[in-house]
């Protein structure tokens, strides 16, 4: 299986049309037809479909369409990393990162360092805890900025300064939106929104002193920009923290921290024992050299 025809049958699928993909690559219609149906060969399955309205993938087509798209940018990365080691500093450092006020200090950090190495791309995923993780582990990210709690076992960090505060959103017709702060015999009695992730979650169920069964939790989510509006609906009330930018996004929603006090701080992870680029590694020395200030 050569990388080339991966890229033909991700270009197929991107377009959804025979034709269009062939003339994006340059090829002929056979041509691109013809490697197709051997890849299937090879494959032993069928991994698209063709109608009327053009080509569709089947089940075993989108699992391979995932896992092309990451043999195709390892490769992608793969080759960048040996071109930047013949050039002045630059290339691509990827990022993946959750919603936290911890986001403020790391864009200072990246503004920085572009200003030091005007050259150098950044590309940043916002996804939630578990799947930039994956991606790290993959090494389809370089660098992961995540909310405690983290298991840091097969990665080196460094713990960002600032605190951020658990606290819930609501609207401010609310009941209880004049409250300076929330316990949890307060807010058990309302339609609750939870973070999808378990660590935070199991957190948030042993301040709350309940079980999931005995609550009202009509929504879970993995990035609150997309809870937020749930919220605004008045489906109910989000656990959620300061930092996070989406609870400024509606002049009617409040927030209000709860008590006792909960924080957590942001922490910047990448693999340990890993052979970065050039330009991620130097990116993670300054990173590591700045730790007095960020920490």
């Amino acid at each position: 299986m050569e990388l080339r025809v991966l890229r033909y049958f991700l270009a197929a699928a991107q377009e959804e049309n025979i034709t269009k993909a062939a003339e994006l690559l340059h090829i002929t219609q056979p041509t691109l037809s013809r490697q197709i149906m051997d890849l299937e060969k090879e494959l032993g399955t069928a991994l698209t479909t063709r109608g009327k309205n053009g080509l569709s993938l089947t089940d075993d087509g989108i699992f391979f369409r995932q896992r092309a798209e990451e043999i195709v940018e390892l490769a992608d990365r793969l080759e960048q990393a040996f071109a930047e080691r013949n050039t002045e500093i630059s290339g691509i450092i990827s990022i993946g990162a959750t919603e936290a006020v911890g986001s403020r200090l790391f864009a200072k950090l990246i503004r920085r360092f572009s200003e030091k190495y005007p050259l150098v791309q950044f590309h940043l995923y916002n996804e939630m805890a578990d799947y930039i993780k994956d991606r790290l582990d993959k090494g389809l990210i370089d660098v992961g900025l995540l909310l405690e709690p983290v298991d840091t076992a097969k990665y080196d960090f460094v713990r960002l300064s600032q605190k951020e505060t658990w606290g819930v959103l609501m609207r401010d017709d609310h009941p209880l939106a004049e409250r300076e702060y929330i316990v949890p015999e307060e807010i058990t009695e309302y339609p609750l929104i939870l973070p999808l992730r378990e660590r935070v979650r199991a957190e948030i169920m042993n301040w709350l002193n309940r079980e999931e069964k005995e609550l009202s939790i009509p929504l879970s989510y993995t990035l609150l920009s997309n809870a937020v509006l749930l919220v605004e609906e008045g489906l109910g009330c989000a656990f959620c923290l300061d930092g996070a930018l989406a609870i400024h996004s509606s002049p009617n929603l409040r927030f209000i921290p709860i008590r006792p006090e909960h924080t957590t701080r942001s922490v910047l992870i990448w693999k340990k024992n890993q052979l970065f680029s050039p330009v991620t590694s130097l990116f993670i020395q300054e990173v590591n050299m700045l730790r007095g200030g960020i920490e």
